[in-house]
């Protein structure tokens, strides 16, 4: 059975495999604070039927409540270990918490979060809780990474690798520690020689008025990242997803 990859936006991914729809840090809306989605909104039915909701961490762009709550409140969550309480009191009736290296099952696909280096607590006065990727294992091994810089233990996941979802940029002019740029991911891909790479986390928010003038940051890092990667790792496949935009393995 073929998988079916959906770039909603930032870092929101839906994932059908094996029969199952898993939807990756839900932001849905229009604006988060001062930042301005762009590109295509998410369709309406991207919430609907799913078996489960993957959180990579607490920040205010991946586990944004507003989202969540456009989705059934019977949907199980799936979030790094600390984040069980407020997601409760956000009023998500089924949170499993993991800790990298621990797994869980939805349907015919196996979930285990993996390491990330990042900052995951929800500031200024939220939970403290771990940043985690999540490798998903079906017919197809997917990668999805959430926020994170490199690290040497990311080679773990290499070998038999079908599709990286490794972010490329965020959103604004700058990225701080614990990210990705369109050349770190490029050297995590020669790392993990995945067969298909995909980059998220770019071209869906960016601060109110700032578009025009540096509109190349929403448009740019995932060409840089295909580029680089033709250099490094030039037997990987790129694809490059608009906000909206589907693909299949």
């Amino acid at each position: 059975m073929a998988a079916q990859l959906t770039y909603v936006g930032h870092a929101t991914v839906l994932i059908e495999l094996d029969g199952v729809r898993l939807l990756t840090d839900p932001l849905l809306r229009g604006h988060l604070g001062p930042l301005l989605r762009h590109g295509q909104p998410p369709a309406p039915d991207v919430t609907s039927r799913l078996d489960a909701v993957l959180l990579s961490h607490l920040h205010q762009d991946h586990a944004d409540l507003r989202s969540l709550r456009r989705i059934d409140p019977g949907t199980p969550v799936i979030a790094p270990a600390g984040a069980g309480g407020l997601l409760e009191r956000a009023g998500r009736r089924s949170v499993t918490e993991l800790r990298a290296g621990e797994r869980t099952g939805v349907g015919e696909v196996m979930v285990r979060a993996v390491p990330a280096r990042h900052d995951g607590g929800r500031k200024p006065r939220g939970p403290d809780a771990e940043a985690i990727g999540f490798e998903l294992v079906g017919s197809s091994r997917v990668y999805f990474a959430g926020d994170t810089d490199r690290f040497e233990e990311m080679k773990e996941l290499a070998g038999g690798l079908d599709v990286a979802l490794l972010p490329v940029w965020g959103w604004g002019t700058s990225l701080g520690p614990g990210h990705l740029n369109p050349e770190g991911a490029a050297e995590v891909v020669a790392l993990l020689r995945p067969r298909l790479a995909i980059p998220i986390h770019w071209g869906t928010l960016f601060p109110l008025g700032l578009a025009r003038l540096r509109r190349r940051l929403l448009t740019q890092p995932p060409l840089e990242f295909e580029r680089r990667v033709a250099e490094l790792a030039p037997e990987v496949e790129v694809r490059v997803l608009a906000p909206g935009e589907a693909t299949q393995i």
